[in-house]
């Protein structure tokens, strides 16, 4: 039997989604299904532009094929560049879409690159995407020297620009040195508790903890490469969030789901490139994913498991906001 808390709850709150992956070379045919976040309960998400796999200029493409396909509907969705752009989108029941860069591969030693992207909407960027590049090391890299100089100056850029810093898929050190390096939160976009699933992908608790102590969030990714024995059931979800809010505090946890919408060719994809997906990893084998669909259900399980309503808000969309008014300028 359904709780009616939680559809109240979605109602009133801000509900946000960290990461979801559309295909970069047939975007606008697929960017119609963004409207399932928003049937579900969604007020904002965060669209992926590239990874380091996508060379610069097919970023750009990209970010400016999402950008004319959600002008051309500005009934249902709102480019998100503020804080106050979230809120709106919130108050007229539209989607706000921000966008966001898995890895600073293409950026190559360009920081005039990070201001240009902040100013088409990108408001978060990972630092490393499984691979190492002038930034640092990437979390599949045998060896992880840390942060380089030149990392360094990306990060005082994206400080100064107000991108939000983000060290899922990162290296250990490399993403203990940016923590430390910043008077910024930091982010862990979309991973999960390597305690509960012993994966590179995963976040140690010492790493989870530094990023609560700086002011980010960790938003917990459905996928089911990274949850214990690959389960993506909503209490085997919930789980991770449980876990996570008990390590961090409930400031610091939030929603990644990393949904990918088109599925047919991601196995493909996978190994197609295995210095950025190494083999032994999970990668070859058949993925599945939380989708946006089971927000209530999981908001269910979170009111089952005794947390406040309150709580629950900041999990589904306050903890995100409060970096982002912190962040972005």
């Amino acid at each position: 039997m359904k709780d009616p808390r939680a559809a109240s709850l979605i109602r009133s709150s801000l509900v946000w989604e960290n990461h979801c992956c559309m295909p970069f070379d047939d975007a606008p045919e697929w960017m119609c299904q963004l409207s399932r976040y928003r049937r579900s309960g969604f007020d904002v998400v965060h669209v992926n532009v590239g990874d380091s796999d996508i060379p610069l200029e097919g970023m750009v493409r990209t970010t400016a094929a999402f950008r004319a396909w959600l002008r051309e509907r500005p009934d249902e969705y709102v480019i998100v560049t503020s804080a106050e752009d979230i809120e709106a989108a919130h108050a007229s029941g539209r989607l706000g879409v921000c966008f966001d860069i898995e890895g600073a591969h293409a950026f190559g030693t360009d920081l005039s690159l990070i201001s240009m992207f902040y100013d088409l909407g990108v408001r978060w960027l990972l630092m490393a995407y499984n691979c190492g590049n002038a930034v640092g090391a990437g979390c599949h890299d045998a060896v992880d020297a840390g942060l380089t100089d030149f990392g360094r100056a990306f990060v005082r850029e994206m400080d100064r620009v107000g991108m939000i810093k983000d060290v899922a898929h990162t290296g250990y050190r490399t993403a203990r040195e940016v923590i430390d390096s910043s008077p910024a939160p930091v982010n862990i976009s979309h991973s999960n508790p390597r305690a509960l699933h012993d994966h590179p992908r995963c976040v140690p608790d010492d790493l989870m903890k530094a990023c609560a102590a700086s002011g980010g969030v960790m938003g917990i990714t459905g996928l089911s490469l990274f949850l214990p024995n690959g389960d993506t059931g909503t209490e085997t979800f919930v789980r991770s969030i449980d876990y996570s809010i008990g390590l961090m505090g409930v400031d610091h946890v939030g929603f990644g789901l990393d949904f990918v919408f088109d599925q047919r060719n991601l196995g493909q994809d996978f190994q197609r490139n295995r210095r950025i997906w190494p083999e032994g990893f999970g990668y070859e084998s058949d993925v599945r994913f939380v989708p946006p669909e089971r927000l209530e259900e999981i908001v269910e399980s979170l009111f089952r498991l005794g947390y406040p309503a309150a709580d629950i808000a900041k999990v589904v969309g306050g903890n995100f906001l409060r970096v982002a008014r912190q962040v972005w300028k």
